[in-house]
């Protein structure tokens, strides 16, 4: 599962990283704490085709959808199953995208009974793209952007830390999860062992369990107990 995670990167640096047109109109801001519900970019192709930089809102809430209630408990579909899905399968299809990231955070229980933070991220500071998909829901107050992160099942020293991670997306790949029409399996590969060996496992202070906190502080490095095993609640 992927509860928490960090973007800071401002939409000039992230439009450009991406190749994206910014359309997301001075919205976006530096969140080092971002939980479900919370606006957020994301890149996708636009329906005038081009590949722009959006804000959408973590928690997908299909077109179909009668109320936006459910968002908070649709911020995950699974790989495994998101292509026949029935909440998930046309978005699959049709509309996915990238979600940028530092990286993200999940908890294991220490041998002391506290749940130890640890923050992903790339070791050389470099962007990650999450994996996503998106809907557009039209709601009492307009149009909604929404999205959800796919998961896959971790893999390395990141089975340590819980037995699922985001489906991340190097570069190369990029432009095939946009636009291509080919077999799910490829789509849903996850990274090789080489490219996931480039992720540091970081342990980070406590404050980052309250949604309610944020900034750089929540993702430096902290020192830390022996673990007792991954811890089940990732989001609070």
């Amino acid at each position: 599962m992927c509860g928490r995670y960090a973007t800071t990167r401002g939409a000039g640096e992230l439009s450009g990283l991406f190749e994206s047109l910014d359309e997301t109109d001075g919205r976006l801001g530096p969140d080092h704490n971002v939980a479900p519900t919370d606006p957020v970019p994301l890149v996708r192709v636009s329906p005038e085709g081009h590949r722009a930089l959006s804000v959408g809102r973590w928690g997908l809430v299909p077109s179909w959808s009668r109320s936006a209630a459910s968002a908070a408990r649709m911020i995950n579909a699974r790989a495994e199953t998101v292509a026949t899905s029935r909440a998930y399968a046309g978005a699959f299809a049709r509309r996915r995208c990238l979600v940028p990231a530092d990286g993200w955070y999940e908890w294991v229980r220490a041998a002391d009974g506290r749940k130890q933070p640890y923050f992903m991220t790339p070791l050389d500071g470099s962007v990650l793209a999450l994996a996503g998909i998106w809907s557009v829901w039209d709601g009492p107050a307009g149009a909604l952007l929404t999205f959800s992160v796919l998961t896959t099942a971790a893999r390395g020293e990141l089975a340590e830390v819980h037995d699922r991670m985001p489906l991340l997306l190097p570069r190369q790949r990029w432009e095939a999860w946009l636009t291509s029409t080919g077999e799910p399996a490829e789509l849903l590969a996850p990274p090789s062992p080489q490219w996931l060996a480039g992720l540091e496992i970081r342990p980070v202070g406590a404050a980052v369990g309250d949604v309610r906190n944020d900034g750089p502080q929540l993702t430096e490095r902290v020192p830390t107990a022996p673990a007792a095993g991954p811890e089940e609640l990732t989001l609070f």
